[in-house]
């Protein structure tokens, strides 16, 4: 029977969980940008977010990355599906955090003038973990036969 499991090597799984992780991070730095207001202050909310973001980084992105990078450097399989950068949990977790953003920002609990700097605040943990894939990335050497 024909068995479609698209299997790259590990290395390549860690580009790919930058990519994602670059991705949503832009995607969220992009829409935050876009929906800034011309209001007063912007030079202090700003780097705020950023500061923000850089907490909510250290606090848990950092270790989160971490886990994920040395899970995907362990994996037994040399050619695992291209799918297993996260675990289930993380899917899960990525599915709630996306479903809540847009429940969040649909529902209007917390106003536009808010809105962006949430947007801001976690792009930067998102933007920093996707350099962290890359760095282990690049540093990473296998030889797949």
């Amino acid at each position: 029977m024909f068995e479609l499991k698209p299997g790259i090597p590990r290395r390549h799984l860690l580009l790919i969980a930058a990519a994602v992780w670059f991705f949503a991070g832009g995607f969220l730095l992009f829409r935050g940008i876009r929906m800034l207001p011309e209001t007063n202050y912007l030079w202090l909310k700003i780097p705020i977010a950023v500061v923000a973001g850089l907490l909510f980084f250290h606090l848990l992105f950092l270790h989160l990355s971490l886990k994920h990078i040395t899970r995907i450097r362990s994996l037994e399989i040399l050619r695992p599906c291209i799918f297993s950068f996260f675990d289930w949990k993380s899917y899960l977790l990525m599915a709630i955090m996306i479903t809540s953003g847009i429940l969040v920002r649909k529902s209007g609990l917390i106003g536009q003038e808010w809105t962006y700097l949430f947007f801001i605040t976690m792009s930067t943990p998102l933007l920093l973990s996707a350099v962290r894939f890359m760095r282990a990335w690049g540093k990473y050497s296998e030889i797949v036969k």
